[in-house]
């Protein structure tokens, strides 16, 4: 046979088996749903030391873990990475911008003199909000949200002296000239009221800024304090309507480890601001509101977001 018709014969014949074993292992083997997963670069910004929170410690507290995908609001599509096992997977990149920008804009507003209302009534953020809150020297809520708390204000001045001078009563001993059953109600009717307001009795004016564990959780809250046009910084899971909030952190809001991170670098960012004023004497620096609390320079657009895209549904990135 000529050498010709040696490479004919050659060509004539199939594939080698090498080049068949790819598609004859995917046959093999049942095709699995491509799943995402999050991994933590060296050359993405968060994974260094400028960002408050980095990459790995989010993922560590399980921040990326969404709400089941049936059960999801589709505003917050472009916060979503993708779905695993019928749960919804949070894209951590934006997370970690976006609370660097939450984290910034708390620190200026601490700084100028402002205060933060924490807010979280569930059963599993109520320690944490209480402890971070008191740590920091700030407000809290962890009772059940009473209506008018922040729009009727001046009526829940009332309930906060009322508190005080119950307090005042059992202090000084001047509660004793009173029968036992009238100390006993007395001191129900403080218990009660230190439940609901216990955690804003010093606080005098409107806050400057509101930081909320699970703004769908929080709806009268959320919408008291844009009512009063008060910045909104909140934990937003993926059954949460971003357009309601200023500074949107999308993150996992049931997750107590999750719960945790956020709002101990929220109390960080307060003790951080008190001592910006303190190191450059900022007094009177910022504009007063008309309730006293310092209001940094904040406009909030149409639908929740800041102008400049610092937060809300102006902060999201265009898909």
């Amino acid at each position: 046979m000529s050498e010709a018709e040696t490479q004919t014969d050659t060509s004539a014949q199939p594939e080698a088996p090498v080049a068949e074993a790819p598609a004859a292992a995917a046959e093999a083997a049942p095709a699995a749903p491509a799943q995402p997963t999050q991994q933590v670069h060296d050359d993405h910004p968060a994974a260094s030391g400028d960002f408050p929170i980095g990459l790995r410690a989010l993922i560590d507290a399980g921040v990326h873990f969404g709400h089941q995908t049936r059960r999801w609001n589709p505003k917050m599509r472009p916060f979503i990475f993708g779905a695993r096992n019928g749960i919804h997977i949070i894209d951590l990149d934006q997370t970690a911008v976006l609370f660097k920008r939450a984290y910034d804009f708390c620190v200026e507003a601490v700084g100028r003199g402002g205060h933060v209302l924490f807010v979280g009534t569930k059963r599993q953020a109520v320690d944490t909000v209480r402890e971070e809150a008191e740590r920091a020297g700030q407000f809290y809520v962890t009772g059940r949200w009473l209506g008018g708390t922040l729009t009727n204000f001046r009526t829940v001045k009332g309930a906060i002296e009322r508190l005080r001078e119950l307090e005042r009563m059992f202090d000084d001993g001047t509660a004793e000239a009173f029968v036992k059953k009238e100390q006993l109600r007395m001191r129900r009717e403080q218990d009660r009221l230190e439940k609901f307001i216990g955690g804003i009795k010093m606080m005098n004016t409107l806050p400057s800024v509101l930081f909320v564990i699970d703004p769908h959780h929080e709806h009268i809250a959320i919408r008291e304090a844009r009512k009063l046009h008060i910045p909104i910084i909140a934990i937003t899971d993926t059954n949460c309507d971003p357009d309601l909030i200023d500074f949107v952190v999308p993150g996992n809001d049931d997750a107590i480890r999750s719960i945790k991170l956020f709002t101990s670098r929220i109390a960080d960012a307060c003790v951080a601001g008190q001592q910006r004023r303190r190191d450059y004497g900022q007094q009177g620096y910022g504009q007063q509101s008309q309730g006293g609390d310092v209001q940094v320079e904040f406009s909030r657009g149409r639908r929740g977001g800041r102008g400049g895209g610092g937060g809300g549904g102006g902060g999201r990135p265009r898909r």
